[in-house]
Order: C-alpha cells, then sequence, then structure tokens
C-alpha cells in the first residue's frame, strides 16, 4: 500500500517522521519552523491515519514492509528516521523486517520510547479481561469525560497548555484499538540487538516513569545510545521542547 507523506523543506539532508499511536503526519508540524535550510523532513500518516488507508493485513510484519517500502521511495541514499513513541517501535520493525533498509538508514532518533508495554495498556487488550477491556478503552479514550479525566489525572507527565489526550477526539478507535494490539503483542526488545545504528534517545524530564525506565533499557540493549533529557518537558517533547528538540535533531553534535 502507499502511504501519505507529506515533505517539508528541499535540502539534501533528509529527516523521515513515524508518529505515535492516535497521531498522523502533522505530529512533525511544530519542527517545521525550526527546518535549517539544507534539510528535508518527510511526515508520514501511518496506515489508517489521516489520509492513509487502513493496512490491508493486521500483522506487525506487513507494516514494518509498508513502512520501509515508503522509506526506501525516498529520492536519498542516506535516511535519518525519527519514531514518536510507539513510531519508533514501528521504525524498528521496519529496520528488522527489511534489511536492505539498514544500507538507507544512517541514524535513528526515539522520542519518548517505551522500551515495554506498561501494565495499564495491557489491562485494555488482555484476553482475560475480554469485552471489558475494549469498554475500558473505549471509556477512557473515545468518551470525551473520560478523556477530560485521562488528561488531568497525567497532568504531572505533560505542560500547562498540552493535552495528552487531543489526538483521539478525531480518531478511528476501530484502527487505534487495533493498533495497541499489535504494539502489546511486541516481545522484549532483545529482538533489535542486532539494529546497530547511530542512535538517539530524547525523552522529557517530566513524562512517564515508564519511558526513563524504558529509556536504561534500550542503553543497556545498545550502549552507543545517547540519552537526551529535555527539561520542562513531558511526553510530548515535540510540542513541549520543539527548540530544543529541534537542536538535537538537525544539528547533532
Amino acid at each position: 500500500m502507499t502511504m501519505f507523506v507529506k515533505q517539508y523543506g528541499q535540502g539534501s539532508r533528509v529527516f523521515f517522521g513515524l508518529h505515535g499511536w492516535s497521531g498522523d503526519h502533522a505530529t512533525f508540524a511544530p519542527l517545521v519552523p525550526f527546518l535549517p535550510t539544507d534539510a528535508t523532513l518527510y511526515s508520514v500518516d501511518l496506515p489508517g491515519h489521516g489520509k492513509s488507508p487502513s493496512p490491508a493485513k493486521w500483522e506487525l510484519a506487513a507494516l514494518g514492509q509498508d513502512i520501509a517500502a515508503e522509506i526506501l521511495r525516498l529520492p536519498t541514499d542516506s535516511v535519518t528516521l525519527i519514531g514518536n513513541c510507539s513510531g519508533a517501535l514501528l521504525g524498528l520493525s521496519a529496520l528488522q523486517e527489511v534489511p536492505a533498509l539498514l544500507k538507507r538508514v544512517s541514524r535513528l532518533v526515539m522520542l519518548d520510547p517505551f522500551a515495554y508495554t506498561p501494565w495499564y495498556f495491557n489491562l485494555f487488550v488482555s484476553p482475560a479481561w475480554g469485552p471489558i477491556g475494549r469498554y475500558a478503552y473505549l471509556s477512557t479514550f473515545a468518551n470525551p469525560l473520560g478523556r477530560w479525566l485521562t488528561n488531568l489525572s497525567l497532568k504531572g507527565h505533560r505542560t500547562e497548555d498540552t493535552d495528552l489526550t487531543h489526538s483521539f477526539r478525531r480518531i478511528d478507535h476501530e484502527v487505534s484499538y487495533r493498533y495497541l494490539q499489535l504494539l502489546t503483542s511486541i516481545g522484549g526488545i532483545e529482538t533489535w540487538r542486532r539494529i546497530q545504528l547511530p542512535t538517539d534517545i530524547v525523552y522529557g524530564a517530566h513524562s512517564f516513569g515508564a519511558i526513563k525506565t524504558s529509556v536504561g533499557m534500550w542503553q543497556t540493549l545498545w550502549p552507543h545510545a545517547r540519552a537526551h533529557e529535555l527539561a520542562g518537558a513531558g511526553h510530548l517533547p515535540i510540542k513541549e521542547a520543539t527548540e530544543a528538540l529541534s537542536k538535537i535533531l538537525f544539528n547533532p553534535t
């Protein structure tokens, strides 16, 4: 399948962004004012999001292959792959499924990436809970009151002017739930050890405890990976620390 891809800029340095759960290509729009003149940023609508059709197969391997195909279509031999939250895991799946992609991707940047599934997400999809899990998901993310209460309860992991549940107002919740099922089916991160790329892990100082634990897990997997904590940011560093993040993305040292 072909996904919708938005292009920003026309420079020779190429960046390709994968949004996270419930996002779309506009996730990366805040970075555009900081895009150097020598850079191009491509931002995709993952299958089932924004302007992209739903995937033909709800399989992690198939999604990885579709993502790899989009990156391999780019008119360049060197790409910095940016994965926002769960988008980082989907990017790793693409690298795993299509080894040729390892010759095209020259750098990996992971933004607030989980290395394991927190227990509260497992509750939504666990077979042991049957239909109760799906109902709990819908009550939390598809219901306006549920979203408001969830965002309020997470105020310690975001800045005052951001909403962690805002994107759930306009998504297809069947698609969102299927993605959650796929993401929670991923085994341990050990499967990605062979992916040896220059890697930057960026996370908000006020993000979830599971993210901070995950950063240590990623650096154990890849000792060469560099971790960057963004002061003042929570789980949405693209919105909450845009300028500081842009310096790490576009002007690495």
